[in-house]
């Protein structure tokens, strides 16, 4: 079989040789790794890694000698790339940047491949997904029929007409809304660009924050980790929220103060939680992901076949389309 030459850089840097992929998300798509390894035909994939992510020491060790490395999940931290001299670039597979460290990566003058929105309408369905199973109650009664018992029909609501607010109208907020129109929702969403011309064109209201918790009966949460959004949704936020509120988090669990989510759940001040991104993964509270008006899943907002392949496609062109970053700047904001 011909193997396919890495093309030329367009930037007139040096093609990128050695190429590593850690990320046992990639390495365990065979789809994926016949398409890298048509490209770099020496390339090493994690074929035996664990199953979220090596850590620190057995990343470094995994990486050593390589040019380029392909990573989901691991910690891309000054100490990596201070012990690995020979790395000129990081691709990352999927979307969520926050555990690439910024001005490691401008000090050690090391590059960063990656494409924005890849998996948008894989986490929008699923948010779309979670917030019917919450109006409909879906979850506690099948887990009453599951524990043995016959629970009588349950009255639910529609999301057909809700308000439902959106917090981030990025790429994956846009789809959401999109995906909405057939619902007739009223929709409502805040977000620190001026998205005016999307807004018109879909009806949605631009409104504050303020209006954002008070009105919203449905709350998706689609924020990138700034230093305004860490911990942003604490006991004040919460405590804005209508009781009834379904609150839906498929972002990045650094959002959530998970404690005072879990007190509002059990004491109804918070109607429903949906929570695919937790603040450690995986989650061990037990007392907290066992709670009938939680509605858990393992951050699979990106994991489906489609967003997957699309993904793992963009990481591959990313070895070629790169930049160098700057901290502070987009992707990297810090406000």
């Amino acid at each position: 079989m011909n193997r396919i030459t890495p093309p030329d850089r367009s930037d007139g840097l040096k093609p990128i040789a050695k190429v590593v992929a850690p990320s046992l998300t990639f390495s365990k798509h065979p789809g994926l790794v016949s398409r890298l390894l048509d490209v770099y035909p020496e390339a090493k994939c994690n074929t035996d890694g664990r199953l979220l992510h090596l850590d620190e020491d057995e990343l470094i060790a995994f990486m050593a000698g390589y040019e380029a490395a392909l990573v989901s999940l691991e910690w891309i931290t000054e100490r990596v790339l201070t012990e690995l001299p020979e790395l000129r670039l990081i691709v990352k597979l999927g979307v969520g940047l926050d555990k690439i460290d910024p001005h490691a990566l401008k000090k050690q003058g090391v590059r960063l491949g990656w494409k924005p929105g890849v998996n948008a309408t894989s986490v929008a369905e699923l948010t779309i997904c979670t917030a019917i199973m919450a109006l409909r109650q879906v979850l506690p009664r099948n887990l009453m029929m599951r524990a043995g018992e016959r629970p009588m029909q349950a009255m639910g609501q529609l999301l057909t007409g809700r308000v439902f607010g959106i917090h981030g109208c990025g790429y994956v907020g846009r789809e959401v809304v999109r995906l909405l129109q057939p619902f007739g929702c009223e929709i409502i969403a805040n977000d620190i660009e001026d998205r005016s011309n999307f807004y018109d064109k879909y009806g949605v209201k631009s409104v504050s924050s303020e209006e954002l918790w008070e009105r919203s009966e449905i709350l998706s949460l689609h924020l990138t980790v700034t230093k305004s959004t860490y911990g942003l949704y604490g006991a004040e936020v919460l405590d804005r929220l209508r009781p009834d509120c379904v609150l839906i988090n498929t972002a990045r669990g650094q959002i959530l103060d998970e404690d005072s989510v879990k007190q509002r759940l059990k004491d109804g001040r918070l109607g429903v939680a949906a929570i695919d991104a937790f603040q450690r993964e995986p989650n061990e509270d037990d007392e907290f992901l066992n709670l009938p008006n939680l509605i858990a899943t393992p951050h699979i907002g990106a994991s489906s076949e489609e967003a997957r392949w699309n993904m793992g496609i963009a990481a591959i062109e990313g070895l070629t389309k790169n930049f160098l970053v700057e901290p502070g700047v987009h992707p990297f904001d810090d406000r």
